[in-house]
């Protein structure tokens, strides 16, 4: 993969979305499941959301059931469980894996040290974000105990709209 706009997810609908659709646009890329400690920050991913949205971010939600089974409803549970519980609107994937051989694509650009040598390196567990800029270079990444609100990421992401 020469970049992340080459790569293909299914969204929680099971759409095949091109991340080219997002190109020109800041995107925060989440790993994240329902039954986890940082399950609440739903609410603050959808705040930023909401916040940024109309000044070209998105950000993109990738439930993965990879660290202690925190994920392991169906696309349609999931769905309904973010909606119900935080009323998430931010574009939401079916489910992936983002460690070990069956890593989605995604998440092997993402933590390939090849084509992310200052972020690289294995998800550690839900709730990690990657910052992407607008011309689909990788930007940051920050760790699950980092809110979503947090000064850290708010002002990384201006930043990245500028």
């Amino acid at each position: 993969m020469k970049n992340i706009y080459d790569i293909e997810a299914r969204d929680i609908n099971g759409k095949i979305v091109l991340l080219n659709e997002y190109r020109d646009r800041v995107m925060l890329i989440v790993n994240v499941a329902s039954r986890c400690g940082f399950t609440p920050q739903y609410e603050g991913l959808e705040k930023i959301y909401r916040k940024y949205k109309d000044r070209g971010f998105v950000l993109l939600g990738f439930p993965a059931n990879d660290f202690l089974h925190q994920e392991p409803g169906t696309e349609e549970e999931i769905k309904q469980f973010c909606t119900l519980n935080f009323g998430v609107t931010f574009p939401m994937f079916s489910k992936i894996t983002v460690k070990g051989k069956e890593m989605h694509p995604l998440y092997r650009y993402l933590t390939s040290k090849e084509s992310n040598p200052r972020f690289g390196g294995k998800i550690k567990w839900n709730f990690n974000k990657f910052l992407i800029g607008k011309n689909g270079d990788i930007l940051a990444r920050f760790d699950s105990a980092v809110k979503p609100e947090s000064r850290e990421l708010t002002s990384a992401i201006e930043k990245a709209l500028l």
